[in-house]
């Protein structure tokens, strides 16, 4: 189907947000006024730059207080109307959006509400324009779809017919089966916006929390099909007021948006695309550094041993169990210490996973390779670290360790055995990017976002894993903006026995985070433990952690650059991350500083 993006969704000028729209694969606009009036173009230059972009103007929004109000006062509605029927001409717009009165001397009214807004298409129907009504959850005597639906049935007009908003429609609860009730020809046009969930005013929550579909509680699925199943056929067009988007730069918020509307038309059979390709581990993960020194210390002191060196890169092979970790200090690494810059993806289906990532906008990152080394697929997830689609020893597919010669090596330890889960911060503006982003290009659910309490804010972190937990993201956001610092990451390695994991670690010169005893004081009052367990859990800095399904015993290591490590025991059918312990291991990292 056509999609659109109102302007107010985007950040900046409205040349920009045009720009931004149209190179993302939108195929219209609404002309948001605001944004029209602030522009130094005129409205046939802003015509002619939509018509050099590519893109239709949909619809001009919006036109409020119309209807239900005394004489006088429509009087004033209707020379207001005629110019901005002027004006939409000139813009090549033939739609309007007029919202449900708020006006304080509207009067609930059905038949006047009826008879002024068949008054006003007559007026839209002389400049070849079209009005579309739109019931605003919080209108003054009209907040519902189908009571607006009525009213413009009353009117009987056919320049008037009556918008659809999702947001209007889910947030106040609102049954959207009698949708398939209108006639689809009188649907003159759908805005879609998603949201969390939230108990607040409902016009709080629309001006400040909407955000595209995916990454709220809405079913805009179910919403979408009963308006297909009255015969729309307009365009699907979104319209959300988000103040993280304002502040975000327009072109990757409109990838963003369009990749929801892509991933909203498969949910609901408009769109077709590659089928996804799951992962099923973690091949490995990949930190580059200005100095391999520390994190060979750190590494080695886990028990990893350096097994190979890429054969025309300075990257570095080290391997325990199943857990792989690269280390490249090539040009790549950046001036400001050890980063996490990539993750090896164990996928059934290799290019299955790139075509589907292509499709749903992911950047795909160009590779300098030798001629020799394998081909691998590779896309940029929102907050940059690169994504590889692996096949690791497969005989049916050639394997990315084929790039690696051996080196001599001493044998590695066996405390750890894999990668438990990775934990990601993400640029603050780009947390519901993200979990959209690895939810639909790469397969993994989302699961619920929690808050967690550091010293200066509130970090939110939300989890996607695929079925069986072999691959475990935990996707948060640290409390400001500006809190760079905050965009730690951390690889979290499994043990089956993590105090003699934590020991060997600390006794090959490793240095784990120390724990304040008020942790451990804390836990002796909400648990029972055998004879001197507890004791060492608080020599060795181990946090627990205890559900209906099993426990989990975690510590963590120092931090060298913005990476540091955690070492997971998981008994029974646990299947969190600690998140009860994450406050007491963020106030401990906030007390020391990074080793390099």
């Amino acid at each position: 189907m056509r999609t659109a993006i109102a302007t107010v969704s985007l950040s900046g000028s409205l040349t920009e947000k045009l720009t931004a729209a149209a190179r993302a694969g939108f195929d219209g606009v609404e002309i948001f006024e605001n944004d029209l009036l602030a522009s130094p173009l005129s409205p046939e230059e802003i015509r002619a730059r939509c018509a050099d972009l590519g893109l239709g103007i949909d619809l001009y929004q919006p036109m409020r207080d119309i209807e239900a109000v005394p004489a006088d006062e429509f009087d004033r509605n209707l020379r207001r109307a005629r110019h901005k029927f002027e004006l939409m001409r000139r813009l090549g717009a033939d739609t309007v959006l007029v919202c449900s009165s708020v006006h304080p001397l509207a009067e609930d009214d059905d038949a006047l509400a009826a008879a002024q807004l068949h008054r006003l298409a007559d007026l839209a129907q002389d400049f070849g324009i079209r009005v579309a009504y739109e019931a605003l959850a919080w209108g003054r005597h009209v907040s519902t779809y189908d009571h607006a639906w009525r009213i413009v049935e009353a009117a009987d007009h056919p320049a008037l017919g009556t918008c659809l908003d999702s947001f209007h429609i889910l947030a106040r609860g609102s049954d959207p089966k009698g949708i398939e009730d209108i006639p689809g020809e009188k649907i003159f046009f759908l805005q879609l916006a998603d949201a969390p969930l939230m108990a607040m005013d409902v016009l709080q929550w629309s001006r400040h929390y909407r955000c595209f579909p995916g990454q709220g509680g809405f079913d805009l699925a179910g919403l979408v099909r009963h308006v297909r199943a009255a015969g729309y056929q307009g365009p699907l067009s979104l319209e959300v007021f988000n103040d993280v988007f304002r502040q975000a730069e327009a072109g990757p918020t409109a990838v963003d948006a369009h990749r929801s509307l892509l991933m909203l038309q498969e949910a609901t059979g408009l769109a077709t695309l590659p089928e996804p390709v799951v992962p099923t581990g973690v091949a490995f993960t990949e930190l580059v550094t200005p100095d391999a020194e520390p994190v060979a210390a750190l590494l080695g002191a886990l028990g990893f041993a350096r097994t190979a060196r890429h054969r025309s890169k300075p990257v570095d092979l080290w391997r325990q169990g199943e857990a792989r970790v690269l280390v490249n200090t090539g040009p790549a690494a950046r001036r400001d210490g050890t980063q996490l810059a990539a993750i090896g993806l164990e996928s059934p289906d290799p290019a299955g996973a790139a075509r589907r990532a292509e499709a749903l906008l992911a950047p795909v990152l160009p590779r300098r390779r030798a001629p020799e080394d394998v081909a691998l697929d590779a896309v940029a997830a929102p907050d940059g670290t690169e994504l590889f689609f692996c096949a690791t020893d497969r005989p049916e597919l050639p394997s990315w360790t084929d790039d690696f010669r051996p080196l001599p090596h001493a044998e590695p330890a066996h405390h750890l055995q894999r990668v438990d889960h990775l934990a990601l911060t993400q640029p603050w503006h780009q947390f519901d990017e993200a979990a959209l982003f690895h939810r639909t290009v790469l397969g993994l659910p989302a699961h619920e976002s929690v808050d967690v309490a550091d010293p200066y804010g509130l970090f939110r972190s939300r989890p996607v894993s695929n079925a069986d937990g072999s691959v475990r993201i935990a996707l948060s956001v640290g409390p400001a903006p500006t809190d760079d610092s905050a965009r730690a990451q951390h690889i979290a390695l499994t043990t089956d026995d993590v105090v003699a994991a934590a020991r060997a670690f600390r006794a090959a010169g490793g240095r784990l985070l120390a724990v304040p005893a008020n942790y451990h004081d804390d836990l002796a009052a909400r648990f029972e433990f055998a004879d001197g367990e507890l004791e060492t859990y608080r020599e060795l800095g181990i946090l627990y952690d205890r559900d209906a399904d099993g426990v989990f015993r975690h510590c963590y290591t120092e931090t060298v650059g913005r990476v540091f490590f955690e070492l997971v025991q998981r008994d029974g059918g646990y299947r969190g991350y600690g998140a009860q312990n994450a406050p007491v291991r963020l106030a401990a990292q906030h007390a020391r500083r990074p080793v390099g």
